[in-house]
């Protein structure tokens, strides 16, 4: 087993504050300055071979803007492997690197401060298991667990696609 004092908390500024909103029965967070606005879910344009947690898209006071359905990529699904829509459910518009994309969730819950000692390491587990590189900490909050993303990491990953990774940020 590895000693915890060498495992650090990546990509967390300390002090920041974060949106957070859930995925299924899990919380998780996101640095606020990458959320552009939120906004009440409507049915995006689909596109043709498209993966499953690309909804589409839609347009956005003339800008063209992907949807990526955060409940199927990290396969927060039901029973019957599909997603639920209710009033609850909003896109969360984020700007990555100068690009405008979409993030269905299925809530937004609240904006929070977290200080750096509210912040733990992410565990780290096999990449053949679980890809655990977008998470960046995991913050104890009122007795709660609440899951830090690096959603620009998320984002510009090369599975993702929607975003060039050599943009400048």
């Amino acid at each position: 087993m590895r000693n915890a004092p060498n495992r650090q908390v990546r990509h967390v500024p300390a002090g920041r504050e974060y949106l957070t909103f859930r995925l299924g029965s899990e919380e998780y967070g996101i640095d606020i300055l990458k959320v552009q606005e939120i906004r009440s879910y409507e049915p995006p344009t689909k596109i043709a071979n498209a993966p499953a947690y690309l909804k589409g898209v839609v347009n956005l006071r003339g800008v063209i803007v992907p949807i990526v359905d955060l409940r199927v990529k990290f396969n927060c699904v039901n029973e019957e492997g599909q997603t639920d829509f209710n009033s609850f459910t909003v896109v969360i518009v984020l700007n990555v690197r100068g690009r405008v994309v979409g993030a269905v969730v299925d809530s937004v819950s609240d904006v929070m401060q977290l200080s750096e000692q509210m912040i733990q390491p992410a565990p780290e587990m096999s990449h053949s298991v679980i890809d655990t590189s977008y998470i960046t900490g995991i913050a104890n909050v009122s007795d709660r667990l609440l899951i830090l993303m690096d959603i620009e990491s998320l984002m510009s990953s090369s599975e993702m696609g929607l975003i060039n990774a050599l943009t400048p940020a």
